[in-house]
């Protein structure tokens, strides 16, 4: 692994002779090493699992969905619904969360309010979001000063 002097004859000075210091690294030894590890980590990876050996039973249940794009309805300062992007008079609203709801009622609604929406205009969209159909309502606010320190301290 390191290097040596190879020395021919009696010559004192190796320079003048042809010799010099061997100045390369054998990496082949360290290489090898390397591609054992590698082979025993490879090996070994599999089995670290943490878990308790379980013997699971079968089932016949339904397997679980994956979680459902939710619906976002807006209300903006004006007063104004909106369906994602597509502004909706209120009885437009009715009709469109009705369809909506016979497709998939357990689908999650997302209801926006201004904060300078009266709270009796969201309890209204809400009410309306409900006689159609959908349960799964969330009301949505931004975090305030406080809770955005401690979210950027964890």
């Amino acid at each position: 692994m390191a290097g040596g002097v190879i020395v021919r004859g009696s010559s004192v000075d190796d320079h003048e002779s042809g010799y010099a210091p061997m100045a390369e690294i054998n990496v082949t030894p360290f290489v090898d090493v390397m591609l054992v590890l590698l082979i025993i980590f490879m090996v070994a990876a599999p089995l670290m699992t943490v878990g308790v050996p379980v013997n699971l039973p079968k089932t016949a249940a339904a397997r679980t969905t994956e979680p459902q794009e939710p619906l976002i309805i807006s209300v903006n300062d004006a007063g104004e619904i909106f369906v994602g992007e597509d502004p909706l008079s209120r009885q437009d609203l009715q009709a469109r969360l009705q369809a909506l709801a016979g497709e998939n009622a357990e689908r999650p609604v997302l209801l926006r309010g201004d904060s300078a929406l009266g709270y009796g205009k969201v309890m209204e969209v809400m009410g309306d979001i409900n006689v159609a159909g959908f349960s799964k309502i969330s009301l949505l606010a931004e975090a305030g000063p406080q809770n955005a320190q401690a979210v950027q301290a964890q």
